[in-house]
């Protein structure tokens, strides 16, 4: 994690709609919040003109899955971006619980910026990425 950009939190709580057949949350629950997170966070960090100007597709996702998370529990999301270059954002998020801070899964995601007109990649400025990254 970056020494000089603390990583980006925010909470939620399991709904009803996010269980699965074994009593816990779907594994795709946890792409979406992955997404919310990440949404939240260049909504909450990026410059207007950024926002509007940058659009964001995944590359990749890598999820770690250490402990389920059931109906009821409250849940922590907390992100931050490690490697940023012109056309990729490394992304890293964690999910914990939010009575014991117990870490319930971790990921590693590389999403790439597009012209949201074009959907092509598009570069991302060095004082955007500065907001986010080293």
């Amino acid at each position: 994690m970056s020494e000089t950009v603390p990583p980006f939190e925010m909470a939620l709580a399991v709904e009803p709609a996010d269980i699965d057949r074994q009593n816990r949350v779907n594994n795709t629950v946890y792409v979406r919040w992955i997404q919310a997170i990440a949404t939240a966070h260049w909504n909450a960090t990026a410059p207007v003109p950024a926002r509007d100007d940058i659009g964001w597709v995944v590359l990749r996702h890598e999820i770690d899955y250490k402990s389920p998370a059931c109906l009821g529990d409250e849940i922590i999301l907390r992100t931050w971006v490690g490697q940023a270059t012109r056309l990729t954002f490394e992304r890293f998020v964690q999910v914990l619980r939010q009575n014991d801070r117990k870490l319930l899964a971790q990921a590693r995601t590389l999403w790439v910026p597009i012209n949201p007109e074009t959907a092509k990649p598009t570069r991302v400025p060095p004082e955007v990425r500065q907001r986010f990254s080293i």
